[in-house]
């Protein structure tokens, strides 16, 4: 793995290999490497790790890497390791940290494409491999396989399904990207519902995101690769209140890491060129609503604002204002009368 994504390693945890691996296994080039970075999740750990064991895709290798968990992750990953020769684990000593982690993940992968898995998380799907790895078997343009996903809860029970990409196939990365800042949302999901080229994710993960990490890695890459995407829910992603997630919402790390990728893609050439009004305005509504940044966003908004011009932003505040009890209420009634999920 080129040292990029090692750099972004603490050494304590770079040091050595896995303990009781398989040399034969090791020094195998699998297809695909399963990731799962983990931290307290013993609870969960079985159901995710069988996820993958139950696959009808079989050229894999399982990292599982934990993170220094006080319960009794360390127990749960060795049984498991001496269970099946492709699975491969690590314990930091000390705690690294989520980012930290994930990038420790990557310097150890050696299959050619990455799936991550959350050890919180699990594969919904028996033949989630099999599609993911043809979906970018088949379009060598593609950075990313992504999927909808089954929200779940504590107990596995689905809550919904996220289908927020929409059209199946393949969608230019650029576009993707702008729709994401056009939402003011990550509409492509947490690692543990896509599968990436390991060349490709060569950087590693940025540290200096803690909640939006996922989002800007993949503006990274879709800035140079597309996305495939299907929306049969093949990945399930948990939610409850002790992920990391929740954690972070709580502080608004998020909205102050979304004003960053929003200053450093606005100022982007392709971006500005698309003159994409709609994004400029509903990013100029996001800020002006936000004021808790108060001179932290006011260059940006100058910017911006003189890119779209004060009579776009007044005719877009007036369609706004005029359009949103429809809006409310089309939402109101897919959600409460038909049972669907709200993008």
């Amino acid at each position: 793995m080129p040292s990029t994504i090692q750099s972004l390693v603490e050494p304590s945890a770079a040091a050595g290999d896995f303990p009781g691996q398989d040399t034969s296994v090791a020094l195998s080039s699998p297809r695909v490497s399963v990731l799962i970075p983990t931290y307290n999740y013993a609870r969960y750990l079985p159901e995710a790790i069988e996820s993958v064991l139950d696959q009808d895709f079989q050229d894999y290798e399982i990292l599982i890497v934990d993170d220094c968990s006080p319960d009794e992750s360390e127990a749960v990953i060795r049984r498991y390791a001496a269970r099946d020769s492709r699975i491969r684990c690590h314990f930091n000593r000390p705690n690294l940290g989520m980012v930290a982690n994930w990038n420790y993940c990557l310097s150890q992968a050696r299959g050619e494409y990455i799936k991550f898995l959350f050890g919180d998380d699990k594969l919904a799907d028996r033949r989630a491999l099999t599609k993911m790895v043809r979906m970018l078997d088949e379009n060598p343009s593609a950075v990313l396989a992504v999927t909808a996903r089954n929200i779940i809860d504590e107990n596995s029970r689905i809550l919904e399904i996220s289908d927020k990409l929409g059209a199946n196939g393949v969608q230019r990365g650029l576009e993707v990207i702008i729709r994401c800042l056009e939402r003011n949302a990550n509409i492509i999901g947490e690692p543990s519902v896509v599968m990436l080229r390991r060349q490709a994710a060569s950087r590693g993960f940025n540290r200096q995101f803690r909640q939006l990490t996922d989002l800007e890695m993949w503006f990274h890459l879709l800035e140079d690769g597309d996305v495939v995407y299907t929306n049969e829910p093949l990945c399930a992603f948990r939610r409850h209140a002790t992920q990391q997630t929740e954690v972070n919402r709580a502080s608004q790390i998020g909205e102050r890491e979304y004003l960053t990728l929003l200053a450093e893609y606005y100022a982007r050439p392709w971006l500005r060129n698309q003159k994409r009004r709609k994004m400029l305005f509903r990013q100029l509504y996001w800020l002006r609503a936000k004021q808790a940044f108060g001179e932290d966003s006011l260059e940006l908004e100058e910017r911006m604002m003189k890119s779209l011009g004060a009579g776009w932003y007044a005719w877009l505040w007036f369609c706004r204002k005029a359009t949103r009890p429809f809006s409310n209420s089309k939402r109101f009634y897919l959600k409460h009368v038909l049972g669907r999920p709200v993008k």
